[in-house]
């Protein structure tokens, strides 16, 4: 199991975790057959779900929290100072994500349960089902990719001064 081994704390509580709760959810209460019986394979589609429910949150509903004042953010360069000065608050960051993360997965579960019960109406939509899942993925990946890029940009222009 040299995969787990690999796994940083951060993976392990904000991708393999809520993907692991989320299938198991998922396949009790609104019977979608995420349980894997491949141990490996397992692994590997519990992270990836992890992974979209943790980029949920850091694209939709973290912002949408901010914009309601629910939550205030330092800026970022202050965040990298801080980190180095204080490695807590690399910590108190990465439970804060988790946190993010688990309320991504039940508005996730919440969307679903709904999805469900809207096809139950409008037939059509089943045999797009596996459609609409990819162009709801590319968006999010898309956006996920630029938001990494720019915390990218903003750490090298910190870097710099």
């Amino acid at each position: 199991m040299d995969f787990l081994e690999k796994l940083s704390s951060y993976n392990l509580f904000n991708y393999l975790l809520p993907g692991i709760i989320f299938a198991v959810i998922a396949e009790k209460f609104l019977a979608y057959p995420f349980i894997q019986q491949d141990i490996i394979v397992g692994l590997f589609v519990y992270y990836f779900i992890g992974l979209i429910i943790s980029r949920f949150g850091s694209l939709l509903i973290e912002p949408v929290l901010k914009k309601m004042n629910f939550l205030k953010f330092s800026d970022y360069k202050d965040f990298v100072y801080a980190s180095k000065k204080d490695p807590q608050v690399e910590m108190f960051s990465e439970v804060n994500n988790t946190y993010r993360t688990f309320c991504s997965m039940f508005l996730l579960l919440l969307v679903l349960k709904t999805y469900k019960y809207i096809e139950t109406f409008f037939l059509w939509l089943k045999p797009l089902d596996l459609y609409i899942l990819i162009v709801l993925l590319l968006i999010l990946f898309l956006y996920s990719y630029r938001k990494q890029t720019s915390y990218i940009t903003k750490r090298i222009e910190i870097s710099k001064k």
